[in-house]
């Protein structure tokens, strides 16, 4: 059956994530154009310190995914109320969980990367740089609840806000802290780290103030004070857990691809940083997309319109194609002029030009599968999501090990295997989507 959401209405909820991904990734090139005319070292350890990081901040906004698919679900049935005591109860998971992963990367992180980098150099900045990016993991926490229960309700701009101030406050702050500009001390790669930590503290006072001025509150039943519901508490996690493993296991998956490389050398370490982060650019309509799928699907079928979901994640894939083949097209006729954002040394900008074609393929793919997979999480079958990102990442990893370990091949050749992770992933998803086996999911 096709679907009554239009085009123009998908659009209207993923272009705000849309430009606020391009906002966040602002903050990403900043970091690593400051950090690449710091040096190789700090480039590589800013890449791994970067990643280390974002495993943690993966498993909230995995949560907060969750949180959403349950807010959307609510939204399509009308329980606007629900919505308040979903969010409320969030807060009781992600503030304990954010103490629990600050303290790991405070006191355990130096044993975990000592174990698995090789470079000495490496080791000591990427220390650094975890040592004060950690203190960030207690408003990313809350940002991404604030953030799934925007999606869900399907009033996105207020992402945009959010990100574009804090892509501003990084883009100042790490020209001042990374090389001791505005009066402010000179502190490299943890300066980076420092500026980052203030950014999305900006963004969590603009999300505060946001919701009380702007949002009618009380129609969610967000200002009520709820006792403690064990039952829902659970269902919450019940959904949410899947997708925080699933999250983690992605980018977790990510920082063992780097330490693969890692073992090619210094240079091999920073190439693949700049591809990483010109990657997550190609990857901007994605997340916006993405997101939009999650809430669409999961609010239709609060709706009992199940049949509608198919039309409508092949219509967001057609969008979503669209946006990542414009960027493709950009990034393939003026590859040097991209990767001269992120390094002045021509060495670097050279190694990096068959990556990057790499990359740019392996882009329009991914751009298919992550529609499909996202509308798997958006059914409320998280655990089926789950299943199909481990395998998945299984396979993904046993090809980077093979070419990058046992092969010890080319750096763009070990890109490769970013082809074999967007195809499996899309084929496992469409068939199980095609299969209607989540059609009576209650969540």
């Amino acid at each position: 059956m096709k679907t009554s959401i239009t085009y123009r209405e998908i659009w209207v909820i993923a272009y705000p994530i849309i430009i606020g991904s391009v906002a966040q990734n602002l903050l990403n090139i900043t970091d690593t154009a400051f950090l690449g005319r710091v040096g190789q070292v700090a480039l590589g350890a800013g890449a791994i310190g970067g990643i280390f990081y974002l495993i943690s901040v993966m498993l909230a906004w995995g949560f907060g995914i969750g949180t959403q698919i349950i807010i959307a679900r609510r939204n399509g049935e009308g329980l606007l109320k629900e919505i308040g005591r979903t969010f409320q109860h969030g807060f009781y998971f992600q503030l304990p969980l954010a103490l629990a992963l600050f303290s790991l990367m405070q006191f355990f992180s130096g044993d975990i990367l000592q174990q698995i980098i090789q470079s000495e150099a490496v080791y000591e900045a990427t220390r650094e740089y975890i040592r004060f990016r950690s203190y960030g993991i207690f408003f990313a926490c809350i940002n991404m609840l604030f953030r799934g229960f925007y999606i869900g309700i399907t009033k996105t701009k207020v992402i945009t806000w959010t990100t574009i101030l804090m892509a501003t406050v990084n883009g100042i702050l790490d020209y001042g802290f990374i090389f001791g500009n505005f009066g402010l001390p000179e502190m490299g790669i943890s300066g980076a780290a420092l500026a980052s930590v203030i950014a999305e503290f900006s963004a969590t006072v603009f999300f505060i103030i946001y919701t009380l001025v702007k949002l009618n509150g009380r129609r969610y039943g967000l200002y009520q004070i709820l006792r403690f519901d064990d039952s829902l508490y659970k269902r919450i996690i019940w959904v949410a857990i899947p997708m925080m493993m699933q999250n983690f296991i992605s980018m977790a998956a990510w920082l063992i691809f780097f330490l693969f490389i890692e073992k090619l050398g210094e240079q091999a370490l920073a190439v693949s940083n700049i591809i990483r982060s010109f990657y997550v650019v190609l990857m901007i309509p994605m997340w916006g997309f993405s997101s939009a799928t999650n809430a669409l699907v999961s609010n239709l079928i609060g709706q009992g319109r199940q049949e509608e979901v198919m039309s409508l994640i092949f219509k967001v894939v057609r969008l979503c194609a669209l946006g990542v083949l414009f960027i493709v097209t950009l990034g393939s006729l003026f590859p040097g002029a991209a990767l001269q954002i992120y390094t002045n040394d021509p060495d670097l900008i050279n190694a990096s030009l068959p990556a990057l074609y790499v990359v740019n393929i392996s882009a329009l793919f991914l751009a298919v599968g992550f529609v499909f997979f996202s509308g798997v999480s958006g059914t409320g079958k998280t655990q089926v999501s789950f299943l199909i990102e481990l395998i998945v990442i299984l396979f993904y990893l046993a090809t980077a090990y093979i070419l990058a370990d046992l092969l010890r091949k080319e750096i763009y050749i070990v890109w490769m295997a970013e082809y074999f992770y967007a195809f499996l992933l899309g084929i496992m998803s469409y068939f199980y989507l095609a299969s209607g086996k989540w059609k009576s999911t209650k969540i």
